[in-house]
């Protein structure tokens, strides 16, 4: 486990998100038999952005340059750029976070690429968050995430079990001292993994010397059908889920100083009532069964859902998240004064848990 807390100087994020106009829709999915109606059922999500042009590095440029607008920086003031995708960049052998920090225009920044999966974002803000401690005057972060999800190589609503797979890109930027207008304050990031679970999305029988040389598509249903029938079945696995998800959020909330309940302890910084803990966007059954019984060990601050337009943006899910608390016309908006925890995970497998709270 690692605890991540704003022990240094205060960090503030400014949020974004850019997500395509068009969208395929769960009634049109399931008319074609792409769906069973038990899926839609279970997920409960209504449609899934998807990209007709633009590829994921390019949709990460695009939210890069929302989330400096916002923040009212010039890209030229930044000093890092950490860039997290779980899919496809558009080319094989590249560097895509190189190219996110030339086509933003952060040419100053230092670029680093981080694979970890769905919880790429939370990553990606781990290592900001240390670089900002490290280095309080090395100039503002800008973290970065996307991911297009496109056939032939994968099939966004059948390729795996209990997800639905949307298209976009998130941003944000981080810094110290004088916070931009609407920034939230990072009172706590958490992260905990357990790599010994890493074989669920592993071909157990061999390694492959190239990209989809076991199948065209990505088959998460059949790595996963293996790992759970080696692991005892999927109950077995979901109280492992359980069990991490609450570890990770009751270490998050006592690090931003809220009480163990989270139930309207005061927290550091005058933090105050834990307003809401946003999810993963990995559908209503998932909510039910994992995040929902884990989260209530925990506190009695209500759970949502934030996926049903949205689906789920592979390693955008925490940034995504964080943009919707501080979207001031969105039916989010944290409060000010309000507290905020936000979950993530991703394969390996990582979870993190970050408490954010409105100026």
């Amino acid at each position: 486990m690692s605890t991540d807390s704003a022990a240094g100087p205060a960090v503030w994020l400014v949020p974004a998100q850019w997500l395509p106009p068009t969208a395929e829709k769960t009634a049109d999915a399931l008319a074609a038999g792409r769906i069973s109606a038990e899926e839609a059922e279970q997920m409960g999500y209504e449609q899934l952005p998807v990209s007709d042009g633009p590829s994921a590095p390019e949709m990460a440029v695009r939210a890069a340059r929302r989330a400096l607008a916002r923040a009212g920086l010039p890209a030229e003031d930044v000093g890092a750029l950490w860039h997290a995708w779980t899919y496809y960049q558009g080319h094989d052998f590249w560097s895509p976070a190189h190219y996110v920090a030339a086509r933003t225009g952060a040419l100053d920044a230092v670029p680093t690429g981080v694979q970890q999966m769905c919880n790429g974002a939370g990553a990606a803000l781990r290592g900001a968050l240390h670089q900002l401690t490290a280095q309080p005057g090395g100039g503002p972060v800008l973290i970065t995430t996307a991911d297009r999800f496109a056939p032939p190589g994968f099939d966004r609503w059948h390729g795996d079990y209990g997800v639905w797979y949307g298209d976009g890109a998130t941003a944000a930027v981080a810094g110290t001292g004088a916070a931009p207008a609407g920034a939230l304050t990072l009172c706590a990031l958490v992260t905990r993994a357990a790599p010994e679970l890493e074989s669920a999305h592993r071909d157990t029988d061999a390694f492959h010397p190239a990209p989809h040389t076991r199948s065209a598509a990505v088959d998460v249903r059949r790595t996963k059908k293996a790992f759970l029938a080696a692991q005892g079945g999927r109950q077995a696995f979901l109280g492992r889920l359980r069990r991490e998800t609450t570890a990770v959020l009751a270490d998050a909330l006592a690090g931003a100083g809220l009480d163990g309940a989270g139930r309207g302890g005061a927290g550091r910084g005058g933090a105050g009532r834990l307003s809401t803990v946003l999810l993963p966007r990995l559908g209503r059954a998932t909510a039910r069964d994992v995040y929902g019984p884990a989260v209530a060990e925990v506190t009695d601050a209500p759970v949502a859902d934030l996926g049903e337009r949205t689906g789920h943006l592979g390693a955008g899910d925490l940034l995504s998240n964080l943009a919707a608390l501080a979207d001031d016309s969105g039916p989010h908006r944290l409060p000010p004064g309000g507290c905020a925890a936000v979950l993530s995970a991703g394969a390996g497998f990582t979870w993190s848990a970050a408490v954010v709270r409105r100026a």
